[in-house]
């Protein structure tokens, strides 16, 4: 897109109140051509414009005329004058994709998964201002959006704001025109295309003054009749010579003509890409619905019936496919309009068992029967009436099935009176009702009618009608201009014809055309549809060859195109899904190894699309070579999280995938590359890709080979890198000089918050590094050191680091070298700082004289809420330490003292300290040598406590003593919710006491028994104790 200069110094669904199927779909019609009864054909009294403070003084009249014409033409319905947030918030892009360019919009939002991503939205009323005080507004602007997404809606909307001076108040003029009323001229000045939109500007014209704030808009440009060339167009500076419209509207766009006007176009993306990018200033686009947003449409579809509602969003949900197209508004109307009138229309036995709707072809089939208001359709005996409405059906699909498809083939989606007599289309049968439900009539400027389908769907839905019906008798090939072809006789060979010419179609025009033409071939649909569209039971013999063909489609490409996944799309039409269900399986069962072949990949990249697994992560551990891998990079670009954990994926194929995080479409989220053979020169491709990825929050790495130089090249990506929040090197190498250029990195860095650095080797120098690093930092929130050989001095940097940083909410520092001297750091650190909440020093060397300090420091520390001592050589002076600092701590909440030698005297320190703190609610005292006094000790704390939840007692001696003392405690807490008092010598005698306790306690969630040597038949017992004493308690055995 072209940069700025420098200045010097809603359509939401309406009530569906409309009661005959005929009325209803004329309502759908209006609602999908924008119109919402609010169109040409009844205008609205206009009304009273305020004052605009910025008209021209000679031009006031003139100006004021044409407010008042914009709003009888748009006229004032309440949707006009209070747009919805999706239409008044539009996503600013910086240009368009590859799959913009290249894909049919059906397969755009598949692709996407019905996602619409940008960084950035701009306000309507702020679409053509400068976005700083430094820039210039845009002359150029295109908004973008897939086929019913609400182009013409947005554009209508903004017009009758205009008119009523709410918004482009800095515009005295806006002049609206779409290229259908363009279409209908072959040559046209600049001036007369001014007055043809401005028929007040007079003889006179217009001042300069008054163009130099005015804003074209050209909406549609997806429908101009003749591509524009902009590398063949001569220039033309006169505003008074006539010439080619394609050429008006290219010299327009390059400034030759009307060089001051704005201009504003609307397009469907493809056609959009026809504008180079250096010509356009502002790119924006119009989003979809959101998940709630679908079902505010569904309600407003129908206002009185919200049982209604929630099964036909039930039906929505139900199919992902489905889903992901109805946030596209006109199709979400479609399919909200056609299953609300089924449900109210049950179907009777013959059609039970073609309810509901499970394919793309079938909700359509639905929706031409309830077009036809249900009439044609008895499975009684044939009558005059009957076959008499199957003739005109079968008329209609004939008419306008050949519109449709010429259309189609020549990329042609809206029709004048020329083109209607080209294609024999009989005008006559375009003025029955019959017709208007699925071909929409326009009054163009020009006096001149145009003609399009209510949505491109519906054009293709037909055309695949008229097509399957059609090739029965053909001896040409339809494809042909002008039918001159080799003959070509049956309709499998038509249908090939159809396959190859889909698969060859850069662009993806076919690609919908090709799945209601294999959807047409389906037993249901055929059920459907027999008698009015098709001839009951026709698709028998087609329907295995068919399914064969397509397969046959899938050619061994070195990479899975969108033509590949649309015949996946047309197998599942066709009712023919072993192929997607035999990938499915193997994907679960990890058993994709195996299935390598192209049908079986392109399967894989279908499921990634539409599978329900497959929506939040793709799951594709211990499957994937690196074959398949290269195979499916284009649609991985779309998946939002990807696990390709033990793969063995070398440095090769990290090349493959940072390509794929490079790419301008990428939208992954979260990939997982963890347990692979990924070296420095892997890392060093990933990290290429992360200096321009803008998608991508988190990276896991773990259980690789990367070293120093891969964690420095990542460290330099993360210095760029304004979107990765978690990064985990876990089980590297990457030693004191990755720690160190991390560090540098994290200097600067405001996004990451997670980094884990567990068994990478990293001794004082590197902890100096990060603590240097922490004292500047302001993002990082969890840093974890696991397993590593620091030691007191790098500990006390890091405390020291942490007596400044206010940010740091988690450290993890177990399994280090830690020392008493170390501990008193982390005491005065604990003491200063106010933010962090976790500190893990599990298997350090901190002894009772460690273990001491840090428990005076938590007796003044507000902040903490878990702390880990597991297995720190630790005893009862520590313990008693740590029980005094509970009695007065307000913030723990989690306290690990396992695997210490705490004994009875400890554990009762910390009882009493039970028998006051009111914050405490997880305790770990496994294997900490407590017996039965300890037991006791705890047991009376218990019975006073109200707020301890989790007490893990496992590998301790209580014996019966202390599971009696344990039980009278259970019989009066109410707030403990897990008990482990596995392997504590309770004896049968024990655990009855627990079981029977339990009577009086309906707190308790999960108990463990298991290594008490109770027996078989013991535990049976028990078993049923706690069953009919606490039900809704879990015991472990």
């Amino acid at each position: 897109m072209r940069k700025q200069e420098l200045r010097p110094g809603g359509e939401t669904g309406q009530g569906h109140t409309a009661s005959s199927p005929a009325e209803q779909v004329k309502a759908l019609v209006d609602l999908l051509a924008g119109k919402g009864g609010q169109g040409p054909q009844a205008p609205q009294p206009p009304t009273r414009t305020p004052e605009c403070p910025l008209k021209p003084r000679g031009n006031d009249l003139k100006i004021q005329k044409h407010r008042e014409a914009l709003l009888n033409r748009t006229g004032g319905g309440p949707e006009l004058g209070s747009p919805s947030p999706r239409l008044t918030s539009l996503l600013m892009v910086e240009g368009l994709t590859d799959l913009q360019l290249r894909e049919h919009d059906f397969t755009q939002v598949e692709a996407t998964r019905g996602r619409w991503c940008s960084a950035k939205t701009i306000a309507l009323d702020r679409l053509f201002l400068p976005l700083s005080r430094v820039s210039i507004p845009p002359r150029i602007s295109i908004t973008i959006g897939v086929a019913g997404v609400g182009k013409t809606t947005l554009v209508r909307n903004f017009v009758h704001l205009w008119a009523r001076g709410q918004v482009g108040k800095d515009f005295s003029l806006v002049l609206p025109l779409t290229f259908r009323d363009l279409n209908t001229h072959e040559k046209l000045s600049a001036d007369r295309l001014l007055r043809s939109i401005f028929p007040h500007a007079g003889e006179a014209g217009l001042a300069s003054a008054v163009l130099s704030k005015a804003l074209l808009v050209l909406d549609g440009l997806d429908e101009c009749k003749t591509p524009l060339d902009f590398s063949n167009t001569v220039a033309c500076m006169d505003p008074k010579k006539e010439i080619q419209v394609d050429h008006l509207i290219t010299n327009i766009i390059r400034g030759n003509l009307f060089p001051e006007v704005s201009v504003w176009i609307t397009s469907r993306p493809g056609a959009a890409g026809q504008i180079p990018g250096g010509l356009v200033d502002r790119m924006t686009e119009i989003r979809g619905f959101s998940e709630e947003e679908i079902k505010t449409c569904l309600e407003q579809m129908f206002p009185e019936d919200p049982v209604l509602t929630g099964w036909v969003l039930s039906q929505v949900q139900a199919d992902r496919t489905l889903y992901l197209m109805c946030t596209v508004p006109a199709f979400c109307q479609l399919v909200g309009a056609a299953l609300g009138h089924l449900h109210r229309k049950r179907p009777g036995p013959p059609d039970a068992e073609l309810w509901p709707p499970r394919t793309l072809c079938e909700l359509y089939s639905w929706y031409f029967r309830m077009a036809l208001g249900g009439e044609g359709q008895e499975k009684a005996k044939a009558s005059p009436r009957i076959e008499q409405l199957a003739h005109g059906c079968r008329k209609l699909v004939g008419t306008l099935g050949r519109l449709a498809f010429h259309g189609l083939v020549r990329k042609k989606y809206v029709f004048y009176e020329p083109d209607l007599k080209v294609l024999g289309v009989d005008l006559v049968l375009l003025q029955t009702a019959l017709c208007g439900r699925f071909l929409q009539r326009e009054e163009t400027l020009a006096s001149a009618a145009a003609y399009c389908f209510t949505h491109l769907s519906l054009q293709e839905f037909l055309a695949a009608a008229y097509y399957c019906s059609a090739s029965k008798r053909a001896i040409f090939d339809l494809f042909t201009e002008g039918g001159v072809s080799w003959p070509r006789l049956g309709f499998l060979t038509h249908f090939r014809s159809a396959a190859q010419r889909a698969m060859q179609a850069e662009d993806g025009r076919l690609d919908i055309f090709l799945r209601f033409l294999s959807g047409l071939l389906s037993p249901r649909v055929n059920a459907l549809l027999a008698g009015s569209l098709l001839t009951q039971g026709e698709h028998q013999g087609y329907q295995a060859q068919v399914a064969e063909l397509l397969q046959g489609c899938l050619r061994p490409d070195v990479a899975v195109c969108a033509r590949a996944i649309n015949v996946l799309h047309c197998l599942r039409e066709l009712q023919h899904t072993e192929l997607a269900r035999s990938v499915e399986e193997a994907v679960a069962s990890r058993g994709l190894a195996r299935l390598t072949s192209p049908p079986h990949r392109a399967a894989l990249a279908y499921l990634l699309q539409v599978s329900d697994v497959c929506a939040w992560e793709a799951p594709l551990p211990l499957c994937l070579s690196p074959g398949v891998l290269q195979s499916l990079l284009p649609q991985l670009l779309y998946c939002r999280s990807l696990r390709l954990d033990t793969n063995q994926f070398q440095d090769p194929v990290m090349e493959l995938l940072g390509s794929v995080l490079s790419g301008k479409d990428c939208r992954i989220q979260r990939i997982s590359l963890a347990e692979n053979q990924i070296s420095n020169k892997g890392a060093k491709a990933l990290a290429r890709s992360l200096l321009v990825n803008r998608s991508l929050t988190t990276l896991d790495l773990r259980s690789n080979s990367i070293g120093p130089q891969g964690a420095k090249a990542l460290a330099d990506a993360l210095k760029i890198n304004r979107t990765l929040a978690s990064l985990s090197l876990q089980s590297n190498r990457i030693r004191d000089d990755g720690a160190r250029s991390m560090a540098e990195a994290l200097a600067t860095n405001r996004t990451l918050s997670v980094l884990q650095f567990s068994s990478n080797s990293i001794g004082d120098g590197g902890a100096k590094a990060l603590a240097e690093a922490l004292m500047v930092n302001q993002g990082l929130k969890s840093l974890d050191l696991q397993s590593n050989s620091i030691s007191d001095p790098g500990v006390a940097a890091l405390m020291g680091a942490l007596c400044t940083n206010q940010t740091l909410l988690s450290l993890n520092l177990r399994e280090n070298s830690i020392s008493p001297e170390g501990a008193q750091d982390l005491a005065r650190a604990l003491r200063t700082n106010s933010t962090l909440k976790s500190l893990d020093l599990t298997a350090n060397l901190l002894h009772d004289q460690g273990a001491q300090a840090v428990a005076e420091a938590v007796r003044e520390n507000r902040t903490l809420t878990s702390l880990h001592l597991q297995w720190n050589f630790i005893q009862a002076g520590a313990a008693k330490a740590l029980g005094q600092a509970l009695q007065l701590n307000t913030s723990l909440t989690s306290l690990d003292l396992q695997e210490n030698a705490i004994g009875d005297e400890g554990a009762s320190a910390v009882a009493s300290a039970l028998k006051v703190n009111t914050v405490l609610t997880a305790l770990y005292l496994q294997v900490a040598s407590i017996g039965a006094p300890g037991a006791q000790a705890l047991g009376e704390a218990l019975a006073v406590n109200r707020t301890l939840e989790i007490l893990d007692l496992r590998g301790n001696t209580i014996e019966v003593a202390g599971a009696k003392a344990l039980a009278n405690a259970l019989k009066v807490n109410s707030s403990l919710r897990r008990l482990n008092l596995q392997e504590n010598s309770l004896g049968m005698e024990g655990a009855i006491c627990v079981a029977t306790a339990l009577s009086g306690n309906h707190g308790l969630r999960h108990i463990n028994l298991q290594g008490n040597h109770i027996g078989e038949s013991g535990a049976r017992m028990i078993s049923e104790a706690i069953k009919t004493n606490a039900p809704s308690c879990t015991v472990e055995m």
